[in-house]
This record gives structure tokens, sequence and C-alpha cells, in this order.
């Protein structure tokens, strides 16, 4: 039982492994938002541009 949680070579108590975790959420979340808004903004060009 000398394995412990925050062990340094493990990755659990490194902060920069956390701020990678953090840096990479946010930049999928970033990512997803764009994406989203770009369908959102075609859908009103379509709209827009159809036949009526």
């Amino acid at each position: 039982m000398s394995e412990r949680a925050d062990d340094p070579e493990r990755g659990g108590g490194s902060e920069s492994w956390k701020e990678r975790g953090v840096a990479l959420r946010v930049f999928v979340y970033v990512f997803a938002t764009h994406l989203f808004a770009g369908f959102i903004w075609i859908l009103f060009y379509v709209g827009e541009h159809a036949k009526k």
C-alpha cells in the first residue's frame, strides 16, 4: 500500500497535468461552440436564400 493517489510520477498531484486538462477542455468547448454557431449561421443563410 505504498502507492499514493498524489504520486507525482503518476500525474495525480502535479499541477501541470491538471492545467493541461483544463486547457484541453477549454479548447474543446470553444471549438464546439464555434462549430454550433457556424451551423446556426448556415441555417439562417440557407433559410434566407430559399425559394419561397
